[in-house]
């Protein structure tokens, strides 16, 4: 029984990783030498340096890595500071009707984001937030607030109230408990969260493509995707690979530094 649940892991796991083969066989490939029909096969020649230095010539990765990483890093902190102080008002400050304006809050994730296209598209285009990275930056904090705002209602939830109490008896204000003594406490849970809303940003495609138009404002998903367009036909399968790998590296780096972090910060929050 132990064999077979340990073939069936491994069976299971070599699935799992088989595309991730394909990505990193075929992006270190030649170019001139793919062949769909080879694709299983290692690469006789390494040539990632080569088709990450065409992708640079092709596309305008770089700016768009910076816009990117802008509204990755702005918004997920933007939305984690406003997230805390709802889940602090509703459950610390006992806020009256609290519950229904955690709902009104957390509702902004219920309706898939796709319905939000058109309108935001709408209403953006009719004001300078279209094709600005004040408008991005808006967009991916307003989304990333509901999952935030659920987090931390829950970790707020977890923690005493007497230290709340005892705070106020000593003469400390509700905003003063909150940045002196909540915070320190959960941040944690906040760079869960912070770590989470990274990822979603920095992969969005969607809001990138509906909502900006120049190079200096598209975010770098957007600008990847334009590879397989008539932008930028006839790109090799190879060179197009590299270029998702070198996207991929800030989200991989994240993960890396902060896996245990992320892990003590998610169980922190479940309390």
């Amino acid at each position: 029984m132990r064999l077979l649940r340990h073939g069936t892991l491994v069976l299971l796991g070599l699935i799992w990783l088989a595309p991730t083969y394909l990505i990193l066989s075929n992006a270190v490939r030649p170019a001139t030498s793919y062949d769909p029909s080879d694709a299983m096969k290692p690469p006789s020649d390494f040539a990632l340096f080569a088709n990450i230095s065409e992708v640079w010539d092709r596309t305008e990765l770089g700016p768009s890595m910076i816009s990117s990483l802008l509204y990755s890093v702005v918004s997920p902190a933007a939305a984690v500071l406003l997230g805390a102080l709802a889940g602090y008002a509703v459950v610390v400050l006992r806020l009256r009707r609290g519950f229904l304006w955690f709902m009104v809050i957390y509702g902004g994730s219920i309706f898939p984001f796709q319905m939000l296209l058109v309108p935001l598209f709408v209403g953006y285009s009719k004001t300078p937030l279209y094709d600005s990275r004040s408008g991005m930056i808006l967009i991916y904090t307003a989304i990333s607030v509901p999952l935030a705002a659920l987090v931390m209602r829950n970790f707020f939830g977890g923690i005493a109230i007497s230290i709340f109490e005892a705070a106020r008896m000593d003469g400390a204000s509700t905003f003063r408990i909150f940045w002196r003594i909540y915070l320190p406490l959960s941040w944690t849970a906040m760079a869960a969260v912070f770590i989470l809303e990274f990822t979603f940003i920095w992969n969005d495609l969607l809001f990138g493509l509906t909502l900006t138009q120049s190079e200096s404002t598209r975010p770098v998903m957007t600008e990847l995707s334009a590879l397989t367009t008539d932008v930028y036909a006839g790109t090799p399968v190879p060179v197009a690979l590299a270029a998702g790998l070198v996207v991929s590296i800030p989200t991989i780096a994240v993960f890396l530094l902060t896996q245990r972090l992320f892990t003590r910060g998610l169980t922190l929050a479940q309390v």
